[in-house]
C-alpha cells in the first residue's frame, strides 16, 4: 500500500502544476490532479514552490485551507468514485452533481462527509464507516 508523507504529496501536486504549466506529459494521476488544480487558480501561488510548501505550516490561519489536503481529498474521491470504494459512492456522487449540476461542488460536499467519516474513526479508534459516510452524501443529494 502507498502511504505518501506530507512532503510527497505537497511535492507531488507543485510538480504536477509545473508539468501542467510548461505542459508537459503527465500520467493519469498527474492529469487528474491537473484538472483539480485547474479548478482551484486561488492554490496556484502556493504551488510555485515545492520548498516552500513543503516548509509552510497551514493552520487556518487568515482563513487560508490547506491546498494540499482540499486538492487530495478531490482526488480521493475521484479515486473512490472510479473503483465505487466504498461501494455506493459513485452512485452517490453522481446524484449529488446532478443535483447541484456541479460535479466541483459534489465534491465539496462530498468532502464535509469523508472529513466527518475520518474524523469520527480518529476519534473512536475504530475504522472508517463506509456506510455512514455514503448515508452522508446520499442526504446532502436529497436536500435542497
Amino acid at each position: 500500500m502507498f502511504h505518501p508523507s506530507q512532503s510527497d504529496v505537497r511535492r507531488f501536486f507543485c510538480a504536477v502544476r509545473a508539468k501542467s504549466q510548461a505542459g508537459q506529459p503527465m500520467d493519469a494521476l498527474e492529469t487528474l490532479a491537473g484538472q483539480w488544480l485547474a479548478e482551484h487558480p486561488e492554490y496556484d501561488s502556493d504551488l510555485t514552490d515545492a520548498d516552500a510548501a513543503v516548509a509552510r505550516s497551514y493552520q487556518g490561519e487568515e482563513g487560508h485551507s490547506n491546498p494540499f489536503l482540499h486538492l487530495s481529498m478531490h482526488l480521493s474521491i475521484s479515486e473512490q468514485c472510479s473503483i465505487d470504494q466504498p461501494r455506493g459512492i459513485r452512485q452517490a456522487v453522481e446524484l449529488l452533481a446532478a443535483r447541484r449540476n456541479s460535479l466541483h461542488d459534489a465534491h465539496h460536499e462530498a468532502m464535509e462527509c469523508l472529513g466527518r467519516m475520518l474524523w469520527e474513526s480518529q476519534r473512536s479508534g475504530q475504522p472508517p464507516d463506509g456506510a455512514a459516510y455514503i448515508d452522508c452524501v446520499q442526504r446532502a443529494a436529497t436536500r435542497d
